[in-house]
């Protein structure tokens, strides 16, 4: 895998400061076996608030498995997951993202049939008009929370430069328009931590720098990002720190600088 060794030996980035920050999200001895497989193994991890944190390793690490365990929509087998002081390892995958954990997924997932702003409008929580009772006391009851979601829409569209697409189906969108609709769709539920699994794969290498752009506002902008990504090279632009996989565990955690020099980490990526 030459492009993943040319990848570890980029510019070295700076080494963190010690942060005494409290962690937005613990993740305590967690794991997931699936029928006796340990997908993930007693891992522990800590996302410290208003970052991009990286989560890299080689394709079966466990990696899309841990993010799907930590936003619920697969249960751990033990361990415990805090979400801002809140225990929240009980909870399914829609409690947690009305506590703003959200995620998107590592295969593209919109709804083909609807229209871009449909998509959006589609994860919006809080609209009265999705209750039976407000569908039976109709406009005048919803109406406010339409056009207040449709401008929040509209807004993420003009920042992510997809107004033109409006009222295009997300079925004609390409891979990497098709990656947009997902982040946005994601925060249209205004999450506090939202997780990345693969945003850039499957993308055109014109739009994977955009994709960075964006992040990288959305965490200038406060929002914390734990995003598993195999391009090397963003995860060394964006991210501080990284999180290194390895059959199921955690086997490294720091700056690119430090994990290049780490030889068992480097093996354990490129020949895992």
């Amino acid at each position: 895998m030459p492009v993943e060794t040319d990848a570890l030996a980029a510019t070295p980035a700076a080494d963190p400061q010690p942060s005494a920050e409290r962690p937005l999200l613990v993740a305590s001895h967690v794991s997931r076996h699936f029928e006796g497989v340990r997908a993930v193994e007693d891992v522990s991890i800590d996302v410290l608030p208003g970052r991009i944190t990286g989560l890299i390793g080689p394709n079966g690490a466990g990696k899309s498995t841990f993010l799907a365990v930590l936003a619920g929509t697969l249960p751990a087998s033990s361990g415990t997951i805090i979400l801002d002081g809140d225990d929240v390892t009980a909870l399914p995958a829609f409690r947690r993202a009305r506590r703003g954990l959200v995620r998107t997924f590592q295969l593209p997932s919109e709804f083909a049939q609807l229209t871009v702003i449909e998509n959006l409008l589609a994860a919006a929580p809080t609209n009265r008009g999705d209750s039976l009772r407000g569908a039976l006391l109709g406009k005048r009851y919803w109406r406010a929370d339409e056009n207040r979601l449709v401008e929040q829409a509209r807004d993420l569209l003009d920042r992510f430069r997809m107004s033109a697409k409006e009222s295009d189906y997300a079925s004609s969108l390409s891979g990497g328009q098709k990656r947009l609709v997902e982040i946005m769709r994601a925060l249209m539920l205004q999450p506090r931590l939202l997780l990345l699994d693969e945003p850039m794969s499957g993308v055109h290498p014109s739009i994977v720098g955009e994709i960075a752009d964006y992040c990288e506002s959305l965490r200038d902008d406060g929002l914390t990002i734990l995003m598993v990504e195999h391009e090397l090279h963003m995860i060394e632009r964006m991210c501080n720190p990284v999180i290194v996989m390895a059959q199921g565990s955690v086997i490294g955690q720091g700056t690119m600088t430090a994990l290049r020099q780490q030889r068992e980490i480097v093996d354990a990526y490129l020949v895992g």
